[in-house]
């Protein structure tokens, strides 16, 4: 499976993330920095979007049901050189089902979760998922 994305950016002006039929503003400037979101926060939201969407494809191979799903993500960057250190995560499923098992479904989302493995290569993920 291959994946192709295009980016663009004019000079002293913002940036843009160019997916099939999606366009995702990114902040390059100084002036939209409290606005738009930064390369670390895409990061982050990548990470996210992976959890929250191997939620919906567990939920049909465990055969549960659920109503939402919200995903915290917090992390800690160090400087020399820049990285991403720590990746920490609170789940929340909004489910009612009792066949909702969370240790299986953190299990499959670790071992399944294509951003997941790969930010686990290069910084250390902690994390809970917790059923509301």
């Amino acid at each position: 499976m291959n994946y192709t994305i295009k980016a663009s950016s004019i000079l002293n002006e913002d940036a843009v993330i160019h997916i099939k039929k999606s366009h995702i503003d990114f902040g390059t400037t100084s002036m939209s920095a409290e606005i738009l979101p930064n390369p670390a926060e895409i990061f982050l939201g990548a990470f996210s979007a992976c959890m929250l969407k191997n939620v919906e494809r567990f939920s049909t191979m465990m055969k549960f049901s659920y109503t939402k799903a919200t995903v915290d993500v917090n992390a800690t960057r160090l400087e020399n050189p820049p990285r991403m250190d720590h990746l920490e995560y609170n789940l929340t499923i909004y489910s009612s089902d009792d066949k909702l098992n969370l240790d299986l479904l953190k299990k499959n989302i670790e071992k399944f979760g294509t951003i997941y493995n790969t930010v686990k290569l290069s910084c250390t993920i902690s994390g809970t998922i917790n059923k509301i």
